[in-house]
C-alpha cells in the first residue's frame, strides 16, 4: 500500500511563458523507454514478484522503497509539463474564433487534441508508454543490473532536456531529479557490490558529468540531498539500510538511510483552467453544485 500525500517533492517555480514544445521535450523524461514511468513500473512489479522474500529482504526493502519515489517523480514531471502548457492557448470560451491554432505547429499535438494541455503517458514523439519496458526476470542480479541500467539511461536524457530549455519549471524539476536519480544509481550500485563484491561505484557518474554543474541540482547536493536514501513507511522497509551504508563514491561523504521527513516539499500548483480547451465547468455552476453538496 502506498500512503498518499497532497505535495509534490519540491516547490515548483511558474514559467514565465508558455513553451508547448519544450513540455514535449520533457514528455520522455516522464514516459519514455528510459522516463519516470518506466522506472516506477520497473521497480513496482519487480517489488511485487520478488521470491524468496525473507532471505532477500534487505534488496526487496531497497527496491520497494524506490519503487515509492518514483510515484512522486511521475507526479512532479507531469506538474512541469502541464504548468509549461498553462497559457499555450488562447483563454477564449468561443469556440469560432480558433482559441487552438497557435497550437498547430507544437510538436506534440497529443497535449492539446487528446490531452487537454496536459501530460500524457508517452514519450516526446507522442509515442505511448507499454509495459514492454519493464524488465522482471526473476533473478536478483540480472533485475539490479537492468535497473542500474534504467537509472544511467534515465539521467543521460534528463541532462540533455536540461541543455535543451531554459525553461524554469523544467530546469528546477530536471535538477532535483538529477539528484534523487544519482541517490538510485548509487543505491543499485551499492546492492550489486553487496551481491557480488564488484566495485560498481567505479564507474560513476554516467555519463561522466558532476550534478554540481547544474545550478537547480547543485542547491539540492549542497543541502546533502544525494547522501540520503528516503524510506517511505514508518516501520516498514528498515532492511534497505543495511545496503544503503558507507561512503558516496562520487565525494566520499557518508550516506544515510532516514524517513521522508513529515514537513517534506511543497503544495502542489493549483492549475489555471483554459476555457479553450474545455474546462473548468461554469464557475457559477460550480458554486451552486458545491452549495448543494455541503448542504
Amino acid at each position: 500500500m502506498i500512503l498518499r500525500l497532497d505535495r509534490l517533492l519540491i516547490d515548483l517555480p511558474k514559467p514565465k511563458n508558455p513553451d508547448a514544445n519544450g513540455a514535449a521535450a520533457v514528455q520522455e523524461l516522464l514516459g519514455g523507454k528510459y522516463g519516470e514511468m518506466s522506472t516506477l513500473m520497473n521497480y513496482t512489479f519487480q517489488s511485487f514478484n520478488m521470491r524468496g522474500r525473507t532471505q532477500l529482504r534487505p534488496f526487496y526493502d531497497l527496491i520497494a522503497n524506490i519503487a515509492a519515489e518514483e510515484y512522486g517523480h511521475i507526479e512532479l514531471v507531469s506538474y512541469s509539463i502541464n504548468l509549461m502548457l498553462t497559457g499555450a492557448a488562447k483563454r477564449d470560451p468561443d469556440p469560432t474564433s480558433t482559441p487552438l491554432s497557435g497550437l498547430k505547429d507544437a510538436r506534440n499535438s497529443y497535449h492539446w487534441v487528446a490531452g487537454g494541455l496536459s501530460s500524457l503517458p508517452c514519450d516526446s514523439m507522442g509515442n505511448w508508454w507499454n509495459g514492454s519496458y519493464v524488465n522482471n526476470t526473476g533473478n536478483l542480479m540480472q533485475d539490479l543490473l537492468f535497473n542500474f541500467n534504467l537509472e544511467c539511461g534515465a539521467r543521460a536524457n534528463k541532462i540533455r532536456a536540461y541543455e535543451s530549455t531554459t525553461d524554469p519549471t523544467a530546469r528546477a524539476m530536471i535538477g532535483y531529479l538529477l539528484v534523487r536519480g544519482g541517490v538510485h544509481i548509487v543505491a543499485y550500485s551499492k546492492a550489486l557490490e553487496k551481491l557480488t563484491g564488484v566495485d560498481v561505484g567505479k564507474l560513476l557518474p554516467i555519463p561522466d558529468i558532476s550534478n554540481k554543474k547544474f545550478p537547480e541540482a547543485k542547491t539540492h547536493e549542497d543541502k546533502g540531498v544525494h547522501l540520503k536514501l528516503y524510506r517511505f513507511s514508518p516501520e516498514d522497509y528498515k532492511q534497505a539500510g543495511l545496503i544503503w551504508t558507507g561512503k558516496h563514491p562520487e565525494d566520499g561523504q557518508e550516506v544515510t538511510f532516514e524517513h521522508l521527513p513529515a514537513d517534506f516539499g511543497a503544495p502542489a500548483p493549483d492549475l489555471d483552467p483554459e476555457p479553450g480547451i474545455g474546462g473548468p465547468l461554469d464557475p457559477d455552476h460550480m458554486k451552486e453544485v458545491l452549495k448543494r453538496m455541503k448542504g
